[in-house]
């Protein structure tokens, strides 16, 4: 029998870890919206901040002890907790150690990333080796899908790019550079493939993922179906924001890695440390622009048949997106 909420009865209890984040929130959201389950919403450090109240913990999700008791009358767990790759290995050991000592087992959804298949071309569907050779970041999520693979009701969502309201780079970074014009068309460094995932179909499959039945152990990619090339995604989001969109030499882009971005990444990093609210202008990087160039697109079919998603138009996407960004006044 599903554990049920005395808060809320006939509800089942759904433990979010690393509710505090970007998708974390819209997940608490979601489940607390839903008719069919309630939140326990886990944070780190500071409090979540929502319209309606929520049931609420805080803990270190790499805890085992403090996880084990936050898995009582739980029926189901979202694991996205962020972080560097040692919190989010550490995550995984603890959850998957406090979960496998319940019983019944909770269903686990762990939130994974394209990035598992690192430098992967073509086109790549879940059978595709998990290869972790994009950077510690990258074989973290590797090291967490192989150690997940020994609890026997957990399911796998691997998304793409999750753009939309509230995504602080995918969203309001890129426009806020599109915005400055120092992002537009890349030429041929713009014409890899942009797997979008707009984050409310990724709220979506989690959700699905949590009730699906017969789909422990299983994989599934989180993507549009036919996505833009980078060049085109920057093109119709600056259309979006009603800005202008030019083309941006190698030359520009040249400059701006080696020349702007090492004292703009200096500037922030002093800023941070000296906990004031200013933040410079957030400097272009190296790996962002070798994902426009990279042509690896994801299938997902699978995630369409089996949880049957179907995805958020981009115009309406987008749409939403630079609402949201001009919204908020992001033109630094």
């Amino acid at each position: 029998m599903p554990a049920l909420n005395p808060r809320r009865p006939g509800l089942e209890r759904i433990l979010v870890l690393g509710a505090g984040g970007f998708i974390g929130r819209r997940v608490v959201r979601a489940l607390l919206d839903s008719d069919w389950a309630t939140p326990v919403a886990a944070v780190h450090r500071t409090p979540l901040a929502l319209a309606s109240p929520v049931e609420s913990v805080q803990l270190d999700a790499t805890d085992p002890v403090a996880l084990a008791a936050a898995l009582d009358g739980v029926s189901g767990v979202v694991n996205a907790v962020t972080g560097d790759g040692v919190t989010i290995v550490a995550g995984a050991r603890a959850l998957f150690a406090a979960a496998g000592s319940r019983s019944p087992r909770p269903r686990v959804v762990h939130l994974s990333t394209m990035l598992v298949y690192a430098n992967a071309t073509g086109s790549v569907d879940e059978s595709a080796p998990l290869r972790g050779d994009y950077g510690d970041y990258s074989q973290a999520k590797v090291e967490v899908e192989n150690i997940a693979a020994g609890y026997p009701a957990i399911v796998r969502l691997r998304p793409g790019i999750v753009y939309g309201p509230e995504s602080p780079f995918w969203s309001e970074r890129i426009a806020q550079w599109l915005l400055a014009h120092r992002l537009g068309d890349l030429g041929d460094q713009g014409r890899g493939w942009c797997n979008l995932s707009y984050v409310d179909d990724v709220v979506t499959a989690i959700s699905r993922a949590l009730r699906t039945a017969g789909i422990d152990g299983e994989a599934f990619n989180i993507a549009m179906r036919d996505p833009p090339t980078w060049n085109e995604y920057l093109r119709l989001f600056a259309a979006a924001l009603g800005t202008p969109f030019g083309r941006i030499s190698r030359i520009r882009l040249e400059f701006e890695l080696r020349a702007i971005a090492p004292p703009l990444k200096l500037a922030e990093l002093a800023a941070r440390a000296a906990r004031i609210h200013w933040r410079p202008p957030a400097p272009l990087r190296p790996w962002f622009l070798s994902q426009c160039v990279y042509p690896q697109r994801l299938e997902v079919g699978k995630a369409e048949s089996r949880l049957g998603l179907r995805w958020t138009p981009l115009a309406e996407g987008l749409a939403k997106s630079a609402s949201w960004v001009l919204s908020r006044g992001s033109l630094a």
